[in-house]
């Protein structure tokens, strides 16, 4: 006896009646324009050539946009290996004659792979699921485009309708199955339960604003946004020569002198901008009032404040809340220094993994350019002895986050709160046999919570110390000053920011 799984499998080889039926209804289709149309497009998307133009469009408008097009590039990828790797591989199954179709509409070259599943079908629902898992609206405009691939497949006789079928069920699950990896992107704005009270800012009187026309892309200088918003506001720009926070800080003093005071800050630009203008806000008591203009933005986006239009509500209606930030005190060479960071700190290889990692995503999807960063930044690391909290360790790098992160896997990118009162604290060992190989395996099989190698808790303050000399501290990016001993502590309610 044929045991059930060889019978189905040989049933899916098999070219049933149906298949036969649809397919003899597309060729008597009278001969039309759309013959031609449906030939080109059929042409277009191999190799997925037309789904990576339309990634490129995607990606060039930013946001939602540019994480659709990566996704939706991740999930072809995914979708053509499934299929032509292993389905086609599995399931071989002779392709329809070529004399099934009328002449015009026949493939120059037709393809001679087995026929099941569909390659394209798959590419294109693998597009287009990846897309509106990201951007609803524009999974939804693609999906004619979509259905006209899958279609144009039997329409030139190449493929039988449930070759298509077949594979536009393996390209949506393989867009889902990309989310064990690469978590769906949250727009929700971070939580906080702490009101604020806040100034009423109309059109920006008696506001410092700082504008940074070399945050994000320097050909789209923020000024005009600014001006827009907040007519009144005085606008400082910094300047290479001197320390920002240094600037910020005496013309808050001179105007306190001249009996003009500050009573709000303002700034437009990219998180270390941001992340130096909220320490000088914290320090003084001021509530601050953003316009992201940087590249990623990502404090103003868990914030909330997505662009120029809220920030420019919240401050006429003096809508505010308070949230935490971190603070670290470092004792080195030099003294002791205090910073504020709004989002990360970092030792070790963690700052230059988050740089190349980002570097990487402009070209690929996010979780192999994660995994390719990792690699490459572990691959030249030396570990380091530490003291955690008082207990000795050997680590390759140590990450500090303002709050609580999401995902607890090593490559956080959103907070769902931001009133926790407690860091996040990561650290990668380095006292484990083949640690680097281990931890590389454990996160591309997404089982980092069972790993040996890697450590996450939330803490409301960490104490560091190096045992082998001094290093530098990143915070939000920034290369700080050099020490040996690091005090981290999560600071509730330290700032007061305007949103809606």
């Amino acid at each position: 006896m044929t045991p059930p799984l060889l019978r189905r499998v040989a049933a899916l080889q098999r070219v049933g009646r149906p298949d036969r039926r649809l397919m003899a209804r597309s060729a008597a289709l009278p001969r039309t324009r759309a013959d031609t149309a449906l030939t080109m497009i059929t042409r277009s998307a191999d190799k997925a050539l037309l789904w990576w133009v339309v990634a490129g469009l995607l990606a060039a408008r930013g946001g939602a946009s540019r994480r659709a097009a990566l996704r939706g590039i991740g999930s072809v990828a995914f979708a053509s290996l499934s299929a032509s790797f292993v389905a086609k591989e599995l399931l071989p199954r002779r392709r329809p004659a070529a004399t099934a179709v009328p002449h015009h509409r026949r493939l120059a070259r037709r393809p001679e792979s087995s026929s099941f599943p569909s390659g394209h079908a798959a590419s294109a629902a693998a597009f287009i699921t990846g897309t509106f898992q990201e951007s609803p609206a524009a999974g939804l405009a693609l999906l004619p485009l979509g259905a006209t691939v899958a279609y144009s497949r039997v329409h030139t006789g190449v493929h039988w309708p449930t070759d298509v079928g077949a594979g536009a069920a393996l390209g949506i699950a393989a867009s889902f199955a990309t989310r064990h990896w690469w978590p769906v992107h949250d727009d929700r704005p971070g939580r906080t339960a702490h009101r604020a009270d806040a100034p009423l800012m109309v059109d920006g009187e008696d506001m410092l604003a700082v504008v940074n026309p070399a945050s994000g892309d320097p050909a789209d200088d923020p000024t005009a946004e600014v001006r827009f918003a907040w007519p009144k506001a005085d606008l400082l720009y910094p300047t290479p020569e001197h320390d920002l926070r240094s600037q910020i800080t005496a013309e808050i003093a001179r105007r306190t002198d001249h009996g003009h005071p500050v009573r709000a800050l303002g700034v437009a630009g990219g998180d270390g901008t941001v992340a130096a203008v909220a320490s000088v806000a914290a320090d003084t008591g001021l509530p601050l009032a953003l316009i992201p203009a940087g590249t990623l933005n990502h404090f103003a986006r868990d914030v909330g404040v997505r662009s120029m239009p809220d920030a420019d509500v919240a401050t006429e209606h003096g809508s505010a809340v308070g949230i935490d930030l971190g603070e670290v005190s470092v004792h080195g060479p030099s003294g002791a220094h205090r910073r504020w960071f709004v989002n990360t700190a970092g030792l070790g290889g963690y700052p230059e993994m988050v740089r190349l990692r980002e570097k990487i995503e402009q070209r690929h999807p996010k979780w192999p350019s994660a995994v390719l960063a990792t690699v490459r930044v572990l691959r030249r690391a030396k570990p380091f002895p530490v003291r955690l909290n008082g207990k000795q360790a050997l680590v390759w790098l140590v990450f500090v986050g303002n709050g609580t992160y999401a995902p607890k896997g090593f490559w956080p990118n959103r907070r769902p709160a931001l009133d926790t009162g407690l860091l996040d604290v990561r650290y990668l060992r380095a006292d484990v046999p083949y640690s680097r190989a281990r931890f590389v395996l454990s996160a591309v099989t997404k089982t980092l919570h069972a790993s040996h190698v890697y450590r996450q808790r939330d803490l409301p303050a960490l104490d560091v110390e190096l045992l082998d000399g001094h290093r530098r501290l990143a915070t939000d990016g920034e290369i700080g000053p050099l020490g040996r001993q690091f005090r981290f502590r999560s600071r509730p309610s330290a700032l007061t920011i305007y949103r809606r």
